[in-house]
């Protein structure tokens, strides 16, 4: 296949699925496209929710255009697909979005075009979920028809320093031949360079590796910040201390949220057990992390106690309901498991977030965020938003005895009564 020639059809206009398209669309013909015609209105207009992109960004990518119709993707002879890859309420894998697209790309494949998987999955999905869908759909023959490329996404949301084009890539073909082309396709636009890995397979692997390795070490420093709770002593306090060896390394206690951190280890545990192997410390990691949320409530109630308050009828304040700082993405936000125990302790839970979108959190969550602050007996703060570090705490407080709790070791120390 010559790239030059070629053209490519993005599948999923999210956080990771854009910025892919934008980058593309500097170099050759790129269709953007989504089911949701609000976002590619929004999109052509110049607009991006996810603020990955702004308007400039969109409009260097001259050769990117964006569309919700399928009869589009007739021109397309390499698809890249980036949709979601989610859990459900039993923390089972939830593949009917990647499912769903394959059977779209199934009916315009033609003859000798390459489907590439960004979305992240268990090792073995793309080969025995995906494809089979595609050849039905489509009536080809995989490796003999068409091809497929697994590449899996590093997109950080809200990063502006580490961008798509300065993290290196891991491609991956079905054929030899194929992983050459996937990774010639890449570097186009990644200026860090990419790493071919041997298989789909590998690639698949590399990507649940990645975040379940990271998950681990955070539940590691959470289940620290438990014990350190017990002994009275400042978790933070402990980490700075330990970091000064230089093969220490530097995580800290928080919560996991996200589409990524708190979702991929059960991909990986999923695939794992369906061979027969149930993993111990990829899912002891996932219950340590998964009842933060639980623990940060019971602490406020209990300093709230000590304090002498009134539980029942107290009022709190949650800052920050998006999943991390200074981004707008709401997806899989712990924050929500403090504001519903606090609730069920029979306090009432004000939330508020400059950067989550107010129509998303109530969509998602139930939730009606504030715009106007008021005095309060307990305040949290959840995220570490740039915005927070100038606000004015003593002026939140309803008296002496209210609360302040740092959930990221963000504040001033001497303004808060505890942190994680």
């Amino acid at each position: 296949m010559n790239l030059e020639k070629a053209k490519i059809g993005v599948i999923g206009l999210g956080y990771v699925g854009l910025p892919l398209a934008v980058e593309f669309g500097k170099k050759i013909p790129v269709i953007g496209f989504d089911i949701n015609e609000d976002r590619i209105s929004e999109l052509t207009q110049g607009i991006d929710r996810t603020l990955e992109s702004n308007e400039r960004e969109l409009k260097s990518a001259t050769f990117l255009t964006f569309s919700s119709s399928m009869d589009i993707l007739k021109e397309v002879n390499i698809f890249i697909v980036t949709v979601p890859t989610p859990i459900d309420q039993f923390n089972v894998p939830d593949l009917k979005p990647l499912l769903k697209a394959s059977s779209m790309v199934g009916t315009v494949l033609k003859k000798g075009d390459i489907v590439i998987y960004e979305s992240t999955v268990y090792p073995g999905c793309t080969e025995e979920d995906c494809v089979p869908v595609l050849e039905k759909m489509s009536g080809l023959r995989f490796n003999k028809d068409f091809f497929c490329g697994y590449s899996p996404e590093r997109i950080n949301p809200g990063d502006k320093v580490n961008t798509l084009t300065k993290i290196k890539k891991v491609t991956s073909g079905s054929t030899s031949e194929i992983a050459d082309i996937v990774d010639s396709l890449y570097n186009l636009i990644i200026n860090a360079g990419t790493h071919k890995a041997p298989s789909l397979k590998v690639a698949e692997a590399s990507k649940a590796i990645e975040n379940a390795q990271r998950d681990l070490n955070i539940s590691f420093v959470n289940e620290l910040a438990l014990i350190f709770d017990k002994m009275g002593i400042d978790t933070t306090d402990v980490i700075e201390a330990a970091g000064t060896k230089w093969n220490f390394l530097k995580f800290k206690p928080g919560l996991v949220g996200g589409h990524c951190i708190g979702v991929d280890p059960y991909y990986l545990a999923h695939k794992a057990e369906s061979l027969g192997y149930h993993p111990q410390v990829i899912l002891s990691g996932r219950r340590v992390n998964n009842n933060m949320g639980m623990f940060i409530a019971n602490k406020i109630v209990k300093l709230l106690i000590q304090n002498g308050s009134v539980i029942k009828g107290s009022k709190a304040l949650v800052l920050g309901v998006t999943f991390k700082e200074n981004c707008p993405d709401i997806r899989n936000s712990k924050v929500i498991d403090i504001y519903s125990e606090l609730q069920q302790f029979g306090l009432s839970v004000d939330v508020y977030d400059p950067h989550a979108d107010k129509h998303q959190v109530m969509d998602e969550y139930g939730i009606e965020m504030i715009d106007q602050l008021d005095k309060y007996d307990a305040i949290v703060l959840a995220v570490s938003h740039d915005e927070f570090r100038s606000f004015d705490f003593n002026s939140l407080r309803k008296g002496d005895r209210t609360v302040i709790y740092d959930i990221k070791s963000f504040l001033d120390r001497d303004i808060v009564d505890a942190r994680l």
